[in-house]
């Protein structure tokens, strides 16, 4: 049930995994099923998200953390707490949502569901078409390019983010 991972990726927190990754039909839903790794636990609401402080804000480090790791319906969880505070329809408020629907797409295309996937990939891409450069830590046009050929390959390797420290 685990996607298959050549080497270790970095870490950006020290926050524990949840004991599994969650793949929709093969596991107990984490919030609603009794059996589920986040069952009873409060979403993580954050009171604001400042672009400028990316590198301090716990949430994002690690749902940038759950996706490189696999878990890619958690890291959609923990990127939609940030989301929400960074404001849905700003600039920073998209590039969150553009992430959220490639982590899903990855975990679609896990799945075996590559249509869904490249649709769902394409769509997040797009909420960051007019970002450029280095972005809350992400290379955008490396992230852009390496979700592009993930999606539209059948041997590739899921796309990791490596945080860069000296973004805006």
């Amino acid at each position: 049930m685990n996607p298959p991972v050549t080497t270790t990726p970095p870490r950006y927190t020290d926050r524990k995994f949840p004991s599994y990754r969650f793949v929709p039909g093969k596991a107990p839903h984490p919030t609603r099923d009794p059996e589920g790794h986040s069952y009873n636990k409060p979403s993580e609401q954050l009171a604001s998200f400042d672009a400028g402080q990316w590198q301090s804000c716990d949430e994002y480090l690690y749902g940038i953390d759950l996706f490189n790791h696999g878990y890619w319906w958690e890291a959609h969880e923990a990127l939609e707490a940030v989301w929400i505070a960074a404001g849905r329809h700003t600039e920073t408020g998209l590039f969150l949502q553009g992430l959220i629907q490639v982590a899903a797409a990855h975990l679609k295309r896990f799945q075996g569901l590559n249509d869904v996937a490249r649709r769902m990939a394409a769509d997040g891409l797009d909420k960051m078409k007019d970002i450029k450069g280095v972005y809350l830590g992400i290379d955008v046009a490396a992230f852009r390019s390496a979700v592009e050929s993930y999606c539209s390959s059948d041997n590739q390797m899921p796309v990791l983010i490596k945080l860069m420290s000296d973004s805006p």
